[in-house]
């Protein structure tokens, strides 16, 4: 018997495939799986969102992540799962096996994603994460720091409960938390906003005037896991690269620390030095945000659309998946004979405190529907326009804990405040202007 080499496997059986000889365009005698990714070409951010043809597909929010992804020329994406978070990242994770994403791994927890995705930005890579709910207050402490540190990413959050009894269904309390952090903020009604948001978060949040982490919220289920009409470029193209040199802090090597940490001198010698950076430095950032806003207008269309504004009697100003039922409450507005008109608020962070001044100057009654128990939307709407509109505002309706909004309850809050009918769907404290008590709208003002 002639003396031979037998290969084994890591578990000590004998191979006995014959290996497949090599073709070109082929993996060990498979197709290469990443074939597709190689053939994208690069084109100008004008030429995705303005020129390129657009096919129409039906998928869910999900989906419409992984496809913003596949265009959007990611260096690193970093999963941990959380429900209804753990199916977007999943779908990367496919990209990744693709080549659409150059590096992809599971975290060890939230806490480390978020440190993780620093790291990335801080080093001059395009970089992607997502989380809900929990996940997100997890992370919060680390998704705080991008900002000051100047770390441009997109983070999509997927919002779910996070108060206790716990619940995993759609609440989006969770933005009142990232909207005081300085990074963009924007809130997606649909899988179609869920596509467009992310992949001009990435152009926004790198622009040298900005440099800035860019969070794109939904609703999450609402969003995440139903489908609706998406128009897609090809998928044969892709945003250009992230380009670190034009960041307006040096990207970290080996001759740049990370920007505004302890270690510089100013800061261990002096308690007042170290109070005035940072205060300066939070300063920046605002404006750094405020900065964001000729952006958002170019490549999103502008920070709120309107439908109906003009000479409506009422308005309703809603965001996120609290739009879509704003809609149809338009629409049964009109058929019980009210003139009734919707602003979409698609930035929360910058706010379109302007335009919501402009568009509400006239309005006798605003109403503002949310996913929340807080109304954090309603705390931005009357910040926005108080001494600007006469308005009565009606901070509701609002639903929380996972509940679905029927939209008999905005019509209903629309129909009581035109007509003087009593509502029993939105506290008295939560109503400003008209002919309320002024002690209870002192209680509403406090509560901003």
């Amino acid at each position: 018997m002639s003396e031979t080499e037998v290969k084994t496997n890591p578990q000590g059986d004998p191979i006995t495939s014959v290996a497949t000889p090599k073709v070109e365009g082929k993996v060990e005698g498979r197709k290469d799986p990443h074939a597709e990714a190689k053939k994208q070409r690069v084109v100008t951010p004008e030429y995705m969102f303005f020129e390129a043809p657009r096919t129409r597909e039906f998928i869910t929010g999900s989906e419409a992540a992984k496809e913003a992804i596949r265009r959007s020329n990611v260096d690193l994406a970093i999963a941990y799962p959380i429900t209804p978070q753990s199916e977007t990242m999943q779908l990367v994770g496919v990209l990744y096996g693709e080549g659409y994403v150059k590096e992809y791994y599971r975290g060890e927890e939230e806490v480390g994603v978020m440190a993780a995705i620093a790291g990335g930005s801080r080093a001059g890579v395009r970089c992607f994460t997502a989380t809900a709910g929990p996940g997100t207050l997890r992370g919060l402490e680390g998704i705080a720091s991008w900002p000051g540190h100047r770390l441009p990413a997109v983070a999509l959050f997927t919002c779910r409960v996070v108060n206790a009894p716990l619940a995993i269904q759609p609440d989006n309390v969770e933005i009142a938390y990232l909207i005081n952090c300085g990074m963009i903020v924007l809130h997606a009604e649909n899988q179609q906003d869920v596509f467009d948001f992310i992949m001009a978060g990435f152009v926004i949040g790198e622009k040298n005037d900005v440099t800035l982490p860019v969070g794109v919220c939904c609703d999450g289920f609402f969003v995440t896991h139903a489908r609706g009409y998406v128009r897609m470029q090809d998928r044969g193209i892709k945003l250009p690269p992230r380009d670190p040199w034009r960041g307006a802090v040096p990207v970290l090597d080996a001759e740049n620390p990370p920007a505004r940490l302890s270690r510089d001198a100013p800061v261990q010698k002096s308690n007042f030095m170290a109070y005035n950076i940072h205060a300066v430095w939070q300063q920046e950032v605002w404006a750094a945000v405020e900065r964001s806003r000729k952006y958002i207008n170019r490549y999103l269309g502008g920070l709120l659309t309107a439908e109906n504004v003009e000479g409506a009697d009422a308005v309703i100003i809603a965001s996120g998946s609290a739009a879509a039922q704003s809609r149809e409450a338009v629409r049964l507005c009109k058929e019980k004979g009210f003139n009734v008109g919707l602003i979409k608020i698609r930035s929360i962070r910058p706010f379109p405190t302007k335009e919501l001044r402009e568009l509400c100057a006239n309005a006798k009654l605003i109403v503002v529907p949310e996913f929340n128990y807080i109304g954090w939307l309603a705390r931005e709407v009357a910040t926005a326009i108080y001494g600007y509109s006469k308005a009565r505002i009606i901070g509701g309706p609002r639903v929380y804990g996972g509940q679905s909004m029927p939209v008999e309850l905005i019509v209903d809050e629309v129909e009581s405040g035109l007509t003087g009918k009593k509502s029993t769907n939105v506290a008295m404290s939560q109503i400003m202007g008209g002919t309320v008590n002024p002690e209870e709208v002192a209680h509403f003002m406090r509560s901003i």
